[in-house]
């Protein structure tokens, strides 16, 4: 007998008449098996949220993340975020508390007066728009009252205000330095004006200090595979750990790799600091510049983006595309063409501005630069070689795992019956250039004879149980830049 059953015992075992069938499934599934993205949110959650802590729970609402995490929660806003741009993909969110000896941020707007005229103070608090009537006569103090007044009715703000004698103090709802990236400004949209003898300066968000340890609610994921990940933390500590767990998940014993999204708040020169201090493919640092969301919110969003479309294609370049939740930086704050080209150069992602006023991904680099040995490399410098790496390497691990769970190794030359589950170096082979072929068909890779001529599958000389396998795909590069020479006649 040469065909070799996994169940069905041999000749001498069953005596018993029958027609006996066992339904083998290796060969049932055919072609590239597509990922299935599973999104995760880090971040904090307030007293009143019933969410445990450290543990990872799934969302399907922004409602439901009020419940769960708190209303103006740091986690409610990112799901908001999050689930403008997808809310099919699964998200899973792992809350966590504030740090009890940090600090939370505060702001003031100062308001003048008395009114002359009556109209509406127009106020965008941390992205949220608060409208507040104002009567011709009233007062600086009682214009600072109401204004409080608004903001507190607005379930979804995450900061409490308070008004004295005309100052309003914002006080972000957690400790901790992401409430440093929370904006508060006036007039946002075109059109709307201040009412006549009304005055408001603000003093931005400061003094957040001491974010949430990750070490806990790290381990709490365990070895979950989450594609793509949003954190609300850009500190040193912070992203040390978030690197170390990412270059676990990517290493060859989890192989449960991740991408991990934030955004900085700041000046150009602040936020390439930023990603000068960082090397890491795993990691993507996406600039938030003087925008009305908190960066926060802004990591959420990005993350979603690059989800929704990598799980689409992942060689295809996640830009041009655009955000429906975070409102961009005000036309005379956003960063000039060439401060976003040197940004890129410092592992720094970018948005642009579209000339409709909406705010797209413009490029999705990560912050890794240079090689252990410190040279300048440029192999993991886009995202989208990582989405690419992470199709590939699952596609043919479990094409592997599919079409061989129970083989025998042999010899490339051992005469075989046909039948037999057993594999050789050249049937390996043969399977790598036949996955190879699928991965071109979807624009994943190219240069098939380079594929072939460094393909090697040989069998261990120190173990007979082991085959080595080679895999050099050529991944394809995304249309980045088109330089034009225009060399006219007259």
């Amino acid at each position: 007998m040469t065909i070799g059953f996994n169940t069905i015992p041999g000749p001498g075992t069953l005596r018993k008449p029958g027609v006996y069938s066992e339904i083998d499934n290796s060969q049932a599934v055919r072609g590239p098996q597509s990922v299935t993205y599973r999104r995760l949110l880090i971040g904090q959650k307030l007293a009143a949220g019933s969410a445990l802590a450290n543990t990872l729970v799934r969302v399907t609402s922004p409602t439901q993340a009020d419940t769960l995490f708190g209303a103006g929660s740091m986690l409610s806003g990112m799901v908001r975020a999050a689930m403008a741009i997808d809310t099919y993909t699964e998200l899973l969110v792992l809350p966590i508390i504030d740090n009890v000896a940090g600090v939370a941020a505060t702001g003031t707007i100062v308001i003048t007066g008395p009114a002359t005229a009556s109209g509406t103070l127009e106020l965008m608090i941390a992205g949220r728009r608060v409208s507040v009537g104002v009567l011709s006569g009233d007062a600086a103090t009682a214009i600072g009252t109401a204004v409080a007044a608004a903001i507190t009715a607005a379930t979804d703000m995450p900061v409490t205000a308070t008004a004295a004698a005309g100052t309003v103090t914002l006080t972000c709802r957690h400790k901790g330095e992401a409430g440093n990236s929370l904006n508060a400004r006036v007039n946002y949209f075109t059109g709307q004006v201040l009412p006549a003898g009304v005055g408001v300066t603000f003093t931005a968000f400061t003094n957040g200090a001491g974010n949430p340890v990750l070490t806990t609610a790290l381990a709490a994921i365990g070895d979950e595979w989450l594609h793509t990940w949003a954190v609300p933390y850009s500190d040193a500590a912070s992203l040390a750990a978030i690197k170390t767990e990412l270059s676990s998940r990517f290493a060859w014993g989890r192989e449960i790799e991740a991408h991990a999204f934030t955004a900085v708040r700041g000046t150009q020169g602040t936020i390439s600091a930023i990603g000068d201090s960082h090397n890491s493919q795993h990691l993507v640092i996406m600039m938030a510049n003087d925008e009305p969301m908190p960066a926060y919110e802004k990591a959420a969003e990005t993350m979603a983006i690059a989800a929704y479309y990598a799980a689409i294609d992942p060689a295809r370049p996640i830009q041009n595309l655009a955000y429906a939740w975070c409102l961009p930086p005000a036309a005379g704050n956003r960063l000039t063409n060439e401060e976003r080209n040197i940004m890129l150069f410092d592992g720094i992602a970018t948005s642009k501005v579209a000339a409709d006023g909406t705010m797209h991904v413009e490029r999705l680099i990560t912050t890794y630069k240079t090689n252990s040995a410190g040279g300048s490399d440029t192999s993991y410098l886009d995202s989208e070689t990582m989405f690419t790496l992470m199709f590939i390497r699952h596609d043919w691990r479990d094409y592997i795992l599919r079409k061989y769970p129970r083989h025998k190794l042999a010899n490339d030359g051992t005469r075989y019956g046909v039948g037999q589950p057993v594999v050789t170096p050249v049937v390996m082979k043969a399977e790598a250039i036949s996955k190879f072929r699928e991965w071109e068909r979807l624009g994943l890779v190219e240069n098939m004879a380079d594929f072939k001529a460094n393909l090697i599958s040989e069998r261990s000389e120190s173990d007979p149980n082991r085959l080595d396998v080679l895999l050099p795909p050529d991944l394809v590069n995304q249309l980045r830049l088109v330089a034009n020479k225009i060399q006219f006649r007259l």
